[in-house]
C-alpha cells in the first residue's frame, strides 16, 4: 500500500549545499529522495541517488527525466541568468507531468520595503539583484495552478554548518571585525527547524506562500551578539554599518499560512 511517506519521488536541486544538504538528511530515510551536486566529489559520484550538475552547463530535463519526481525542491545557487532558465525548464516539466516544486525563496523579495516587516499577502517589491532574481522565479511559479507551487520566504538562517557561522568564526579565530547592523530588525530560523517545517509540508501536501521566520523580531546586532557569546569568552571585534539612520525591517513574519505550535520558533531558540 502507498502511504503519503512512500509515494513521493522527490529531487533536490542544490542536494550538497547548506540547505539542500540538511533537506536531504532529513527527508532520505522517508521518501526516495534525490540530490544534485555541482562541483566534483568521491562521496557523492559514488551515491546512485545523486547526480552531478551544473546549472550554468547542464539541461535540468535530463535529471528531471532520469528522476522523475513527484516534487523538486530547487535550493539551487549560482548564476542567475542560468537559474532562471533553470526554472522555466522545470514549470515545463511540471505542467506536463503534474508535479509541485518547494522553491526556497528569500526575505529581500521585500527589501524596498524597510518600514515594517512583511506578511505572506504583502506586495513584494525589490532594490537588490538578488530579491529581484527571487522575485522572477517567484512569479514564474505563482502562474502554475496554485497546487504545484510551494514558495518559501526565509529570513537568516543560521546553523552549525551554516555560511555565516563558519563566516562568524573565522572573524574569531583570526581576530578580524564581525559586521553588524545596529539598525537592522530581522527574523531568523535555524536548518533543523526548516527541514522539520517541509518534511510536515510535503506530509500535508502544502501549497501556496509560506513565511518560515521566527515568530518574533530582533536586532540584528543583538542577535549576533548573543550568537558570539555563546561561541567564544575571546575578546571580539565589532564593525558597525548603518545603511540608514532609521530602523530598517528585513522580516518575513507568518501570519495567513501558520503552522503548528511545535513547528514555531523563535529568535531566543535559533
Amino acid at each position: 500500500m502507498l502511504t503519503p511517506e512512500n509515494k513521493h519521488r522527490i529531487l533536490i536541486l542544490g542536494a550538497s549545499g547548506f540547505l539542500g544538504n540538511a533537506l536531504y538528511k532529513e527527508l532520505c530515510s522517508y521518501f526516495k529522495t534525490f540530490g544534485t551536486y555541482c562541483k566534483p566529489n568521491s562521496a557523492l559520484e559514488k551515491n546512485k541517488h545523486f547526480f552531478q550538475y551544473n546549472v550554468e552547463e547542464d539541461d535540468v530535463f535530463e535529471i528531471l527525466e532520469a528522476v522523475k519526481p513527484s516534487i523538486i525542491i530547487s535550493a539551487l545557487r549560482g548564476d542567475f541568468h542560468a537559474q532562471t532558465i533553470a526554472h522555466q525548464h522545470i514549470t515545463e516539466y511540471l505542467v506536463i507531468n503534474d508535479g509541485k516544486i518547494i522553491f526556497l525563496s528569500s526575505a529581500n523579495v521585500f527589501d524596498a520595503y524597510s518600514k515594517y516587516p512583511s506578511y505572506e499577502e504583502d506586495k513584494t517589491l525589490s532594490e537588490s539583484r538578488y530579491g529581484q532574481f527571487k522575485l522572477k522565479i517567484e512569479n514564474m511559479l505563482l502562474r502554475l495552478p496554485k497546487r504545484q507551487a510551494c514558495i518559501i520566504r526565509l529570513p537568516m538562517v543560521f546553523g552549525s554548518q551554516s555560511p555565516r557561522i563558519k563566516e562568524i568564526k573565522i572573524h574569531i579565530q583570526e581576530q578580524t571585525a564581525i559586521e553588524i547592523f545596529p539598525n537592522l530588525i530581522m527574523n531568523v530560523t535555524t536548518d533543523y527547524k526548516l527541514t522539520q517545517q517541509i518534511h510536515f509540508m510535503i506530509n500535508r501536501n502544502k501549497s501556496g506562500v509560506f513565511h518560515l521566520g521566527s515568530t518574533d523580531l530582533v536586532h540584528h546586532e543583538e542577535f549576533i551578539e548573543e550568537l558570539v557569546e555563546r561561541l567564544t569568552t575571546k575578546r571580539v571585534h565589532y564593525k558597525r554599518v548603518y545603511t540608514t539612520n532609521e530602523d530598517r525591517y528585513l522580516a518575513v513574519m507568518p501570519k495567513v499560512n501558520r503552522l503548528p505550535k511545535h513547528l514555531q520558533i523563535t529568535s531566543k531558540e535559533v
